[in-house]
């Protein structure tokens, strides 16, 4: 039951005390911090689609460079903001308030070690706010690292383009996109023979539409009022090979990503006249024609 959790290369879980220092120490080293839920997904997905969805692409991301980039992925935090799943079973839930808390926490006690870099990964649009949050008060607490966030679909908007067969409000919730992910990822977990949503149709023009399709109305409503059994969108034109399509797109876009914060969190010491060396923070220090050092910090 349990062989797979710890095994991937970049997974945290599967590390001795020892080895995770080891990667912290390392210059320009990352935490990935995958974030999901626990929320129905409609009659064919499990509950934990979202978690599901962040904690590969996280592992899967860091796999593409971990022989390469001092990296490494936490254990996913399955505990999300789902307010407007509260007439569907299986939800598991906690406060705004809790949530930026519980990011704020655990960040703090993982960059005890010695990170450079942590990046939030979310899977659960409810936890958009969260994250933006927890990452600048992270960042206040830990002037010294780079603290970044994002939520996984916003990264795939040029390939969905390309591959979706909805119309906008298909992809939304337990829709074309989520269902085809799981298709690939976890066929086993979707019960293709309830596969059925409700197309999204919003009647306020600059409201949101679906996951790739939103304006600049915020507008609330539960769950239920958009679909009756809690799948939003068009789940009928998913499919395992679009799935596994726009899992390795966003796969390529993780491995950049990952590349560009260790730009950003390191300088090749043969870059920068009179250094006399670079420590695992990302700071040079230089020494003046009298020899007395200063440090100079290469954060924005």
């Amino acid at each position: 039951m349990y062989e797979c959790f710890g095994s991937q290369p970049a997974a945290w879980a599967g590390k001795t005390y020892s080895e995770i220092e080891a990667i912290a120490e390392r210059d320009g080293s990352i935490l990935i911090q995958p974030v999901g839920s626990v929320e129905q997904h409609g009659p064919h997905l499990p509950v934990s689609t979202d978690t599901i969805c962040a904690d590969a692409l996280a592992h899967e991301g860091a796999a593409t460079v971990v022989g390469e980039l001092p990296v490494i992925v936490a254990p996913a935090l399955w505990a999300g903001n789902s307010p407007y799943h509260v007439s569907f079973p299986g939800r598991i839930d906690v406060t705004f308030t809790t949530l930026v808390e519980l990011y704020e926490e655990v960040a703090a006690s993982a960059l005890e070690t010695g990170f450079d870099a942590l990046l939030l990964l979310n899977g659960h649009g409810g936890n958009h706010n969260a994250i933006g949050g927890a990452s600048k008060s992270i960042g206040l607490d830990h002037p010294d690292v780079e603290v970044l966030a994002t939520t996984y679909f916003g990264l795939a908007a040029e390939i969905v383009a390309e591959l979706r067969d909805s119309d906008p409000g298909g992809m939304n919730h337990a829709g074309e996109l989520e269902t085809s992910l799981m298709l690939h990822l976890r066929p086993d977990l979707v019960r293709e023979d309830l596969i059925e949503g409700t197309h999204l149709d919003e009647p306020y023009t600059h409201a949101y539409d679906d996951m790739f399709v939103s304006g600049p109305l915020s507008v609330h409503r539960l769950e239920e009022e958009y679909s009756e059994n809690g799948a939003v969108g068009d789940p009928q034109f998913a499919s395992a090979e679009k799935g596994e399509q726009i899992f390795d797109y966003l796969c390529a876009e993780v491995e950049s990503l990952l590349h560009e914060v260790y730009e950003q969190t390191t300088v090749p010491i043969d870059c920068v006249e009179g250094i006399d060396r670079i420590d695992r923070v990302g700071r040079v220090s230089h020494t003046d024609r009298e020899r007395g050092a200063f440090t100079v910090v290469l954060r924005r």
